[in-house]
């Protein structure tokens, strides 16, 4: 059983636990979730959205994870797992939908993809992330992945503006393509941006890069959910020492 991790913010103790999301109930919450959060702040485009559901053709190939908050029931933050025998089956990861992966047939163990990810606004701190990747760590633990990778997003409502001036950061020290070279089907469009634009990245793909994963090419647009996705790439045995404890015998 997942440990129940108890998280104080101004006014109240939260209850946060994460769990395996089996059925269909379950796989509704975290579609509703999905759809609040991307339709409220993406504007996206969804199929499913006259349901209130993010829904497509890769959830049922997948598994789900969340967190729950216990003390009012809702689900408070999902992610979507497809390992590489799914992949196979489907014929693709979700990834190859938007990128060429040069090099992904190259890459030596179990692969687990990471897609959907997301939290409730009013629950984005580092306790949430840290619940959801202590059952994370349980999956990449059973099934013995050596990669995990997958997309984050970059708000594309500026125009770009923020998704070019994260993307010069990361290239000065995220960009690595020893692994894999990740090509966009859809890059961004080209823009000139001031120097000094301050731009803050998204929490999860801060996460991600605190974890030691690393981006693997230029970003891809997607225009249904208007952001610039970045493909990122982390090697289990490159996960960061300082926050592999969320992965706890993952390294």
């Amino acid at each position: 059983m997942t440990q129940i991790a108890r998280i104080r913010d101004n006014t109240s103790e939260r209850r946060l636990q994460a769990e395996r999301l089996i059925g269909t109930r379950a796989l509704q919450e975290a579609q509703a979730l999905r759809f609040s959060v991307f339709s409220e702040e993406f504007n996206a485009r969804l199929n499913g959205a006259e349901q209130g559901l993010d829904i497509d053709d890769y959830d049922v190939h997948c598994s789900h994870i969340g967190v729950r908050d216990l003390n009012t029931g809702r689900l408070v933050a999902t992610t979507r797992l497809l390992d590489h025998k799914a992949a196979s089956t489907l014929g693709r990861f979700y990834s190859e939908e938007e990128f060429s992966l040069h090099g992904l047939v190259h890459l030596q163990g179990p692969i687990l993809e990471l897609g959907r990810t997301c939290v409730d606004p009013a629950y984005r701190n580092g306790g949430t992330i840290a619940v959801l990747w202590s059952e994370l760590a349980e999956v990449l633990n059973e099934g013995g992945y050596s990669y995990l990778m997958g997309c984050a997003s970059i708000p594309m409502q500026d125009g770009g503006i923020q998704a070019h001036a994260i993307m010069q950061r990361l290239r000065e020290r995220y960009l690595c393509n020893e692994h894999l070279r990740a090509e966009p089907k859809n890059p961004l469009p080209a823009l000139d941006i001031p120097g000094n634009v301050i731009c803050e990245m998204p929490p999860l793909l801060k996460a991600y890069m605190r974890l030691g994963a690393k981006i693997c090419g230029e970003p891809c647009w997607d225009e249904d959910f208007q952001v610039a996705d970045v493909f990122i790439l982390l090697k289990r045995d490159d996960l960061c020492p300082r926050y592999a404890r969320h992965f706890k015998a993952a390294v």
